[in-house]
């Protein structure tokens, strides 16, 4: 090893069932029809608004896309946001890192979210056996699959394991696709996929690992429905960098198609709807540089994407009214970075302080009842 980089090889790693977990899935799961806490009416209003959008957005077959931050799936939204799918209100979900592993632990144990100040003081934390050694294989071998990140996870918790291809099959891969046109691609999949077999001395054949809360996992509905579920980490954000197994050049091919799965979406949005929760870096920045390439493409054949509607849900209290334009650089609002970048986009653009779990609760209510009255 390197002197000058850090080995993880030396580190001690901890059976996830002996951490202290602050949150029970199965306690903190939302269900829209029992939810009993008050939702303001200032949410109330803005949903209806946004419902009526979703269903206009899904009779032209637009895009409908929500990219949202890990504390959706922390507060237990999961299994409302897979069921939006499966009903046909979202086409695409979209998220962090951290998103896919709370999502990724409440499936397997059913507990996520650790004491990050007390794990820290003691060296754990992230330092999680079965986190870090399960979703870095998943991804590596979902990588080797031609999978995206999301996907490669969402199969992982569907499939209740792994299926590990042999040696033989691996190296067969690297001679025989010398001369295929994604050979590079190929052949370097493959080799990380050997080089993590031989480190840690897998058997080839389907490694079983039980998924039992799986219900909850809004990764495991998208992929069984064959929608987008997508994952745009950064590099040294996620508990699974701290692990051994973890191999960079994964993680970058899978995000990278994750993120041209987005741009996908973003090209169709169209007469469609974009909805940010909760995601004040990953979500703007993702999204400025899809829309922008959309655009590129779309104006080389005479199109454009300007007729959308982007909702922007977040805690952080505004007062601007933002169908003005930017507020001037003396307000504190200007500093609310993604707003901004929202703003700059076209289309419209609103912004509202709420829960995330009120605004998806009292959305998804909405469109219940818009889909019943059509009936």
């Amino acid at each position: 090893m390197d002197s000058r980089y850090f080995d993880r090889s030396q580190m001690r790693y901890f059976p996830l069932s002996e951490r202290y977990s602050k949150v029970e899935i199965v306690k903190e799961v939302i269900d829209p029809e029992s939810y009993n806490r008050p939702i303001p009416q200032e949410v109330v209003q803005r949903t209806k608004e946004v419902a009526l959008q979703i269903v206009r957005a899904r009779k032209n077959e637009s895009s409908v896309i929500m990219a949202f931050g890990a504390h959706s799936i922390k507060n237990g939204l999961g299994s409302l946001l897979g069921d939006m799918m499966k009903r046909g209100w979202i086409t695409h979900l979209a998220t962090n890192g951290a998103g896919v592993i709370h999502d990724w632990e409440f499936s397997y144990l059913g507990r996520s979210s650790e004491d990050v100040k007390a794990n820290v003081q003691k060296g754990r934390f992230g330092t999680w056996r079965e986190t870090g050694f399960f979703i870095n294989l998943a991804l590596a071998v979902g990588s080797y699959r031609n999978l995206g990140y999301g996907e490669s996870i969402g199969a992982f918790i569907s499939n209740d394991g792994i299926d590990i291809p042999s040696k033989k099959e691996l190296g067969s891969a690297i001679t025989s696709s010398l001369e295929s046109k994604h050979r590079f691609e190929i052949i370097s999949a493959a080799a990380d996929l050997l080089e993590l077999i031989d480190r840690f001395e897998l058997e080839e054949g389907f490694l079983s690992v039980a998924h039992p809360f799986s219900f909850y996992s809004a990764q495991s509905t998208a992929y069984k429905l064959g929608l987008p579920f997508t994952s745009h980490p950064m590099f040294g954000h996620d508990i699974i960098y701290t692990h051994d197994a973890n191999k960079g050049s994964v993680i970058g091919r899978v995000a990278q198609r994750d993120f041209l799965s987005f741009a996908q979406s973003v090209s169709n949005l169209e007469k469609g709807v974009y909805l940010s929760v909760g995601s004040a870096v990953m979500s703007p920045m993702i999204f400025e540089k899809s829309l922008s390439m959309a655009r590129n493409v779309s104006l080389q054949h005479e199109g454009d994407i300007r007729d959308f509607d982007i909702h922007v849900v977040d805690l952080q209290p505004s007062s601007w009214d933002w169908s003005k334009g930017e507020p001037p650089s003396s307000s504190a609002e200007y500093y609310l970075r993604f707003m901004k970048t929202f703003n700059r986009m076209g289309g419209r653009v609103s912004y509202l302080s709420a829960d995330n779990r009120d605004f998806l609760v009292s959305l998804y209510r909405d469109l219940d009842e818009l889909e019943k009255a059509v009936k």
